[in-house]
């Protein structure tokens, strides 16, 4: 397993630096309205795959990757016996499992009961039907119904200090726009622990 890993970094570095890493698969979404680096989206339906995690942002997001990146890279049983890798996906989305939003200032990203949801979503080949099972039980496969998201897009860090600024940035949009929040704010991260910061892809959705 763990030279598995070791050929998919660095097969992902290979596309980095020649430029085709765009060509990793992304959901499919429309959007509805742009302002700078916000937007509002709609989401196709799509399926994650799912872990459960304790611990803060940064480890949970380490452990997490882990147990997703076993699934794909073939800690699963296919339909027709056997295992099977699957194509990895962009972004990575993690959000808290129960989650408070403080309105004073600054806004703060608070976790309930420790867990954080991490997911990877899988590529649009597949069906419920077709994807292997998880041999981990601590994976789990979920379908995601066509949902609205509002967006905000960044670069850089993702700590929990910027994590919370842009998310209050975000509220603040919305709340011009007369959106309610309709789910927990959720981190997407597009691009491997190497790429430079000011390269990087963060973004921000909350539903609504």
């Amino acid at each position: 397993m763990i030279q598995r890993y070791i050929h998919f970094w660095f097969g992902l570095l290979l596309l980095t630096l020649s430029g085709t890493v765009l060509a990793i698969e992304e959901p499919s979404y429309t959007v509805l309205e742009q302002a700078d680096a916000f937007e509002l989206r709609r989401y196709e339906p799509k399926i994650v795959a799912e872990t459960l995690v304790s611990g803060s942002m940064d480890s949970a997001s380490g452990g997490a990757f882990k147990l997703l990146a076993g699934y794909i890279f073939g800690d699963n049983t296919a339909r027709t016996g056997g295992n099977e890798t699957i194509s990895m996906t962009a972004p990575v989305t993690l959000e808290p499992r129960s989650q408070q939003i403080n309105m004073t200032s600054p806004v703060t990203l608070e976790q309930a009961g420790g867990q954080w949801r991490v997911h990877f979503v899988m590529p649009a080949q597949y069906t419920m039907a077709t994807l292997p099972k998880p041999n981990n039980p601590a994976v789990t496969l979920r379908q995601i119904p066509a949902v609205r998201y509002a967006v905000v897009r960044f670069s850089g860090f993702t700590g929990e200090a910027k994590v919370a600024q842009k998310t209050a940035e975000l509220m603040a949009w919305m709340k011009t726009k007369g959106l309610r929040p309709a789910g927990a704010a959720e981190l997407s991260r597009y691009n491997p622990p190497w790429t430079l910061p000011f390269l990087r892809r963060n973004e921000v959705m909350i539903r609504y």
